[in-house]
């Protein structure tokens, strides 16, 4: 009988299709039939990045969580709520451009609220001002979702509340991540937010491409950012 975990091999080959360029239609379809098995590969790949989020959100907002609204935007099958969860954190809202990713969210009945977005083509569908905590994990990479979201995510959060976002340090995200941090720097010089923490992460998931492995080691590194938005000044 053929065994039901799948080789390394075989996850790399299908989380590299998810970055290849493709139309925006195609992407969605991609992840919409991926939804079912998206966590029994990624944990084939030990994808640490929602539980290290989770855990530097939680170190920055460590009183009251369990009344803070999160958003968990490109939430997926909502790993990072379920991290979240166990760090106190109890409300939460969630968005997706797969609706096949949010399907799986909807049944671990964690969300209160959960909406279809593309992300990178429409705003996100919230109030300004909205929420206690913003956190994207996993999306912010070349091929997913473009940096120009970071300007919504600041948006929707409340003066005085977190933005947490992540991004691999692998070499063939280097230049994503440069533009990613000169937009998060060029908001912190005019006043939007500051930055509270970056947290550096050498083993963030195993290597989706050989090309990527080492003879140190066969995983990738990653980085969290935490910001903290502006409050507005008295008038």
């Amino acid at each position: 009988m053929e065994s039901k975990t799948k080789s390394l091999q075989q996850v790399r080959n299908k989380v590299a299709s998810a970055h290849k360029d493709c139309s925006p239609a195609e992407k969605l379809q991609f992840y919409d039939q991926w939804a079912t098995q998206y966590e029994e590969d990624v944990f084939v790949l030990n994808y640490k990045a929602p539980h290290l989020a989770a855990a530097a959100l939680a170190s920055v907002c460590n009183i009251n969580c369990d009344s803070k609204l999160v958003l968990d935007v490109a939430c997926g099958t909502g790993l990072v709520a379920e991290e979240l969860q166990r760090f106190g954190f109890t409300l939460f809202h969630g968005l997706d451009g797969s609706a096949g990713m949010l399907e799986v969210a909807k049944n671990k009945q964690l969300y209160q609220e959960l909406k279809l977005c593309m992300l990178g083509q429409d705003s996100l569908p919230f109030d300004s001002d909205k929420y206690d905590a913003v956190i994207i994990v996993g999306a912010l990479s070349d091929g997913q979702v473009p940096v120009s979201v970071v300007l919504e995510l600041l948006r929707v959060t409340k003066p005085g509340g977190l933005v947490c976002l992540t991004t691999r340090s692998n070499v063939s995200n280097l230049m994503y991540k440069a533009n990613l941090e000169e937009v998060m720097s060029d908001m912190e010089s005019k006043g939007h937010w500051e930055q509270i923490s970056v947290q550096e992460v050498e083993q963030w998931e195993k290597a989706v491409s050989e090309k990527e492995v080492s003879s140190k080691s066969d995983y990738i590194p990653g980085v969290i950012y935490i910001y903290r938005k502006k409050l507005r000044p008295l008038t």
